[in-house]
């Protein structure tokens, strides 16, 4: 029987296995080959914690988590519970017609929680990170009545039509379009591929001006409904936003009525080593007007979050938000367990640890290593960036292919990010042990020694 505290181990000799390899041929016939990839053949049987089990029982230590919702593990007992007496009463009421406690509960809660502007805020519930991001961008049209969305360089917001747009990597929205207009994109403040030679303070000014640029080059201030950040990047490679930059852009959009809208789909729900890192915002004077939240909101269930003040709140039109599954009472209850639990077992602590010890290991490794060329992150929300050299920042993408490759032979599930792939980002469960978290990093420096070798 599988236990949270065991460690990986592959009993057969190379993945896949027997019978994985044939449920991935069932897969392959029956589903799009886009969802049909060659780098994690892993069928997963069971999971517990930061472990999940195959089918061939080969078990894998999960520094992915679900790419962040998985920050309570694969299977709590105490959310099964919760989801289990909810499922025994009723599974399903469309919100719009019929009212939940569940649903309002998890609202309250949220309205208590999320650092955003506002003395009185209000919550509602969508299914995705994608559909959290639009809605707020729906919030944001209605309360500004402007249509103009400034987004971000390596900017990630799903696969919906408007988030394909608000999305910086074109592979993911290759021939997808059209797409909505009235889309701005300025360059997010990536400081380890800064100008070279500029010091941090000159780094930040120049992202501002090319923010700034986009008032006279691509469409008036008065235009704009909303920037939309993530306080920490996922898909773009791991980049905080800097706190000088956040309080430059709270500024700029006071001084337009422009609202700032913070994307915590991935570094929400205590990845940070805060609840929200939007919390680190609030604390120097920047919080933002809308947050959307999801991933590990709901604990491995399908919701998302969008809150702000109730002034912003209300002024959206009857009709224009709501859907058939938003805030279902299985996700709600789901959710509201799980937070009892990041709060209870302080799961922030949890992140602010790990991140502490993995960092200091990292930091350990790129001594004698050329080809880490920077780590940074918030919390346990870590990005490895490996390049060819270090003077010249040539972004490794072979490198960490065989890195992840590698990973997954000696038991240990890795994933790339950055628009190079040149990134290893780490997002293991929370719950994930001290020896777990130990043996992960030794496989990863293994990985990574095997790949040099290559």
């Amino acid at each position: 029987m599988l236990k949270k505290e065991d460690l990986p181990i592959i009993v057969t000799g190379k993945v896949p296995g027997e019978k994985a390899a044939k449920l991935l041929e069932r897969r392959n016939n029956a589903i799009p080959s886009a969802l049909c990839g060659k780098t994690y053949p892993v069928c997963i049987a069971k999971g517990k914690g930061a472990l999940i089990e195959d089918v061939d029982g080969n078990r894998f230590l999960d520094f992915i988590g679900g790419v962040g919702v998985l920050n309570i593990g694969y299977s709590n007992d105490e959310v099964i519970e919760a989801v289990k007496q909810q499922s025994e009463k009723y599974f399903h009421c469309i919100f719009n017609v019929v009212a939940h406690e569940g649903y309002i509960e998890l609202s309250e809660k949220l309205n208590e929680l999320m650092p955003c502007r506002g003395k009185e805020k209000k919550t509602y519930f969508a299914n995705s990170g994608a559909e959290a991001d639009e809605n707020a961008i729906k919030v944001a049209k209605a309360y500004t009545g402007r249509k103009g969305i400034i987004c971000f360089s390596g900017a990630f917001h799903g696969r919906t039509n408007l988030a394909m747009a608000l999305t910086a990597k074109k592979a993911y929205s290759k021939g997808m379009g059209p797409f909505p207009s009235d889309i701005y994109r300025a360059e997010y403040p990536y400081l380890y591929r800064a100008p070279k030679g500029f010091s941090r303070t000159e780094a930040i000014d120049y992202y501002l001006e090319k923010l700034t640029c986009l008032f006279d080059e691509a469409a008036p201030a008065s235009d704009i409904a909303a920037m939309i950040i993530e306080p920490i990047q996922g898909e773009g490679g791991f980049i905080p936003a800097p706190i000088e930059w956040v309080k430059a852009v709270r500024k700029i959009c006071d001084d337009n009525g422009i609202l700032m809208i913070a994307d915590e789909v991935q570094c929400g729900n205590c990845r940070s080593g805060r609840y929200y890192a939007s919390e680190y915002w609030k604390e120097a004077g920047a919080a933002p007007d809308i947050i959307t939240t999801a991933k590990s909101l709901g604990a491995g269930l399908p919701i998302s979050a969008i809150t702000a003040s109730k002034e912003i709140m209300d002024s959206v039109p009857a009709g224009t938000i709501g859907g058939t599954y938003c805030g279902n009472p299985l996700s709600c209850a789901s959710a509201l367990k799980a937070m009892e639990i990041y709060k209870r077992d302080n799961y922030a602590k949890k992140a602010e640890d790990i991140g502490l010890k993995v960092r200091s290991f990292f930091e350990e490794l790129m001594k004698d290593n050329e080809e880490i060329g920077d780590i940074r992150g918030i919390g346990s929300m870590l990005g490895i960036e490996f390049v060819k050299t270090k003077e010249g920042k040539e972004p490794a993408s072979q490198l960490v292919s065989d890195i992840i490759a590698n990973a997954l032979q000696n038991g240990l599930l890795l994933e790339n990010a950055g628009s190079h792939g040149n990134v290893i980002r780490f997002l293991a469960p929370l719950c994930i042990s001290d020896e777990q978290l130990e043996t992960g990093l030794e496989i990863f420096k293994k990985s990574f020694m095997q790949a040099k070798e290559k």
